[in-house]
């Protein structure tokens, strides 16, 4: 079967479920919505959804080896200014990463592959996970047990830009998308008026210190043949401008390509914030917030869903490799953990509708995308099934 063919049949029924993510858009690991809503289409399908954590699993085939399709479904807490009529109304949440296209296209392609079940010489198994975005989500599926009895995942990202669509980008030699670690710097220091400083332990100039010191570590102590980021994107405290305050609180991620200078800056990150707050007279508490290493994908299965793509007939189908970005994903845990491919599906505009980038409450991604990925994730699973007996 070409599953291509029969994703463009069902075009408008991928748009429409792709839209009602859009228009419901959910943030973080708790997403009644949309878990009732996918297991309610799978229902629909003939498959038997179940929760599994925060998110919803369904299974189909019959024995064999067992890849797992993965899509994540959560919004960001941001405005959306895309102009779209299906736009979230809340003025609180956005799909402004593509997660919307991600669960609708992997709940077409499980209604194709339930269609050819007889067909598949395995199983194939489904993960639709929240909170990607706070990087909970993988882990918390993980936790209630998504990769029991999987040999292998894979998972598609669309990518919004001045891009034709038709794109597939990936990577099998090295790192495709950078570690995370997020963290959060309490400093606690003595508050006093602000007219009498010497009565104080100031917890602003503590933090000020700290963030300096954290800056010199790319500078002096990373490696610069490696690619590092460390980046405090949150600094507060206080509430009045005559007033030194008890508290100051800093947050940042650090990035990495490489996993020894990962463990290098996120120990020498947290000695940093200790002592730099005890040479000032006070002191620091260093919480992690996310802890995802880098995507790292596995060369040979990548190699071999790279093959299973350019085989379809889909016009201007175009792979570009190499591809690593500094951005991070938390399916890097599952790839930790199994053999795993991941790759980028181009979803931009050659106009003006591409000139917002991800996460830009302007945003606009290309629906022409829907058939593609949602063929493609079909495609794969069932060709590697019948491959990996």
């Amino acid at each position: 079967m070409e599953y291509y063919k029969r994703a463009l049949e069902l075009r408008e029924e991928t748009v429409a479920n792709r839209r009602w993510f859009h228009t419901n858009a959910e943030v973080g690991l708790h997403m009644p919505k949309a878990q009732a809503y996918v297991m309610e289409r799978l229902t629909e399908y003939g498959l038997t959804p179940q929760a599994c954590g925060e998110g919803v699993t369904a299974t189909l085939g019959k024995g064999g080896k067992v890849l797992l399709l993965r899509a994540d479904m959560d919004a960001l807490p941001m405005p959306e200014e895309s102009g779209e009529p299906f736009a979230c109304p809340t003025g609180e949440s956005a799909h402004a990463c593509g997660h919307d296209f991600h669960a609708a296209m992997l709940l077409t392609a499980a209604r194709m592959l339930k269609e050819r079940e007889e067909e598949l010489t395995g199983t194939v198994k489904f993960m639709f996970q929240p909170a990607e975005e706070t990087f909970e989500g993988a882990k918390n599926m993980m936790e209630h047990g998504i990769l029991d009895g999987v040999d292998a995942a894979l998972a598609f990202h669309v990518g919004p830009g001045r891009m034709p669509v038709g794109l597939f980008m990936y990577n099998s030699g090295g790192t495709m998308m950078y570690s995370v670690d997020g963290f959060r710097i309490t400093v606690k220091g003595k508050g006093a008026h602000g007219a009498y400083p010497q009565n104080a332990i100031d917890p602003i100039n503590i933090g000020v210190h700290i963030y300096l010191a954290l800056e010199a570590l790319i500078a002096r102590e990373a490696d610069p043949g490696k690619s590092c980021v460390l980046t405090v994107g949150n600094f507060s405290a206080g509430s009045a401008a005559n007033i030194i305050p008890d508290t100051a609180v800093l947050q940042g991620t650090i990035r990495s390509n490489d996993k020894a200078s990962r463990e290098l800056l996120v120990r020498r990150m947290k000695e940093v914030a200790v002592k730099t707050a005890e040479v000032y007279g006070g002191s620091a508490e260093v919480e992690m917030i996310s802890e995802v290493p880098p995507m790292i994908c596995d060369a040979k299965l990548t190699d071999e869903m790279v093959g299973y793509m350019t085989e379809q007939n889909i016009p201007g189908l175009t792979p570009i490799p190499n591809v690593s970005a500094s951005a991070s994903e938390d399916f890097a845990s599952v790839a930790e953990v199994v053999p795993t491919a991941y790759m980028y599906l181009s979803a931009g505009y050659l106009d003006e509708r591409g000139d917002a980038p991800a996460h830009n409450p302007k945003v606009r991604f290309n629906e022409d995308v829907c058939p593609i990925g949602a063929g493609s994730m079909a495609h794969c699973a069932a060709r590697w099934l019948e491959n990996n007996p």
